[in-house]
């Protein structure tokens, strides 16, 4: 389904950060964006195991407290007022990552909107972040606001820009 019905969008080297790659999966209806990690991301890399996901982003502020009430509780469906969920900024943190060599990764939205859900699969089962990125592995479900969802790509690359991201990194690798 998500090659089908999802629209691909890359955010490399997120914060300065080299290879700290973000996807955005974009529905056809153009609201609703999965974020998830990109295919060159140190995680998903072999030799990483993960250890801990951690959606508590401060004192204040877990990602696991979002509420959202609306007319629909199903995602792709959620076009109606929502009331209680987070604002998100793109560079807002949305969980933390540790893997088993002592390396933390913080991941971010990569876009403005509402967060919709966070996959809380993936605290019980961390291996679906690696073996399925892109669907039962994603990060979180964000809904940007209707009057921003055409300009929301903006600053993110396509497929093919980020295929010559990644070119580009191995010709300087070597």
């Amino acid at each position: 389904g998500a090659e089908r019905y999802f629209t691909r969008w890359y955010k490399p080297d997120v914060k300065g950060r080299p290879c700290e790659d973000f996807c955005v999966l974009q529905h056809s209806n153009r609201r609703i964006c999965v974020i998830t990690l990109a295919e060159a991301h140190p995680l998903l890399q072999s030799g990483k195991t993960i250890k801990n996901i951690n959606y508590q982003i401060s004192a204040n502020c877990s990602r696991l407290q979002n509420k959202v009430s609306g007319k629909s509780k199903r995602p792709c469906l959620f076009i109606f007022q929502m009331q209680g969920a987070q604002f998100l900024t793109e560079l807002a943190p949305l969980c933390r990552i540790s893997s088993s060599d002592g390396e933390e990764y913080t991941i971010y939205s990569c876009i403005r909107g509402r967060l919709i859900e966070v996959n809380e699969n993936i605290l019980s089962n961390p291996a679906l972040l690696q073996e399925k990125p892109s669907t039962e592995g994603y990060i979180a479900v964000v809904l940007p606001k209707f009057e921003e969802s055409k300009s929301i790509t903006q600053g993110l690359l396509t497929q093919k820009e980020y295929e010559e991201v990644l070119l580009k990194r191995r010709s300087s690798a070597s």
